[in-house]
């Protein structure tokens, strides 16, 4: 069976792909984590005779290099990053040197190795900035300006991605994905964040008050379980160097997904804007089209309020 190398894999989309490798019998996984990363993401993995865990912290070159000289893969996924744009305006310089960092030193490890797996590096949404209403959806060829250290560090590594395509002839597929949400979210994020506390004043008879950041932002989100089956069709279908919109086409403000959430609970709430969820800058719409994935073969078959009430049930099992 060909070899898979999945990086953050204990992360919320990496933990996500892995099942999606696994359940469809798609190859032999070997994932990489750091040793002070949680399991949260591998809950249902982790037991499988298919998966092979390696310690390595990317931001070692040796290490990096032992690893991929071990397991000398057949196809990587990069998802270790850090991924949270509201981090990233707390720790701008922590954000640009891991992301770039891990990246460079994965690629440059396989140049050395003279491996040429197939790689697919994780893109967002994020680097496309401001839009305006006449610019959406947004299509591939949309011009790239970044708004946060986040999507500066992702541009980043996509254009680090496009040199070693080119230079170094390694196979290289890119995905951008727009709000990828579903179970297993962390908190940091605006989706789960809402779940959790509705979850807690339910459950904890917590002051029935939600804090919110910008609720009138509309953004296109996919369910987790849908975008893992894209990005496997981008590397087994896809161009390299190309990249592929992950998106439903459709757009939500936060207000409506607040809205969807409380709906499913029988607690009264009311909200709260906290000035620590707002953030320096914000693109009030943002949309993407699909239709080069949709190409390859790929829709979204998840509907938005089943991935609003799965995350809710997760947290009500979880929080």
């Amino acid at each position: 069976m060909p070899k898979i190398l999945v990086t953050g894999a204990t992360g919320f989309i990496g933990g996500h792909f892995c099942d999606f490798l696994l359940q469809n019998n798609l190859g032999e996984v070997h994932i990489v984590k750091r040793y002070r990363s949680p399991f949260e993401g591998l809950s249902t993995i982790i037991d499988s005779d298919q998966v092979k865990l390696y310690e390595c912290d990317l931001h070692d070159f040796s290490a990096t290099y032992r690893v991929l000289d071990e397991i000398r893969p057949d196809y990587v996924f990069h998802f270790a990053a850090q991924s949270s744009v509201g981090s990233s305006w707390r720790y701008p310089i922590t954000t640009l040197l891991d992301n770039i960092k891990m990246q460079a030193n994965l690629l440059e490890a396989l140049h050395v190795l003279h491996q040429t797996p197939k790689v697919w590096v994780a893109g967002t949404s994020e680097e496309y900035g401001i839009t305006r209403q006449e610019d959406l959806p947004i299509k591939e060829d949309f011009p790239l300006h970044p708004l946060s250290p986040y999507a500066v560090s992702k541009v980043t590594q996509e254009m680090m991605a496009y040199q070693y395509h080119a230079s170094q002839k390694l196979p290289i597929f890119i995905a951008r994905s727009f709000n990828i949400e579903g179970p297993r979210r962390p908190e940091a994020f605006v989706i789960s964040s809402f779940a959790k506390q509705i979850v807690q004043i339910e459950k904890h008879g917590l002051e029935p008050v939600i804090k919110v950041g910008n609720l009138e932002a509309r953004r296109d989100f996919v369910d987790v379980r849908d975008a893992v089956r894209a990005y496997w069709l981008t590397v087994d279908k896809g161009e390299p160097a190309m990249p592929y919109n992950i998106a439903s086409g459709k757009s939500y403000s936060i207000q409506e997904v607040l809205d969807i959430l409380i709906s499913f609970s029988k607690t009264k709430v009311t909200t709260q804007q906290d000035p620590e969820r707002m953030r320096p800058s914000e693109v009030l719409e943002r949309t993407g089209d699909s239709s080069r994935l949709q190409g390859l073969g790929w829709k979204p078959e998840i509907a938005f309020e089943q991935t609003l009430r799965d995350t809710l049930d997760y947290w009500r099992e979880h929080a």
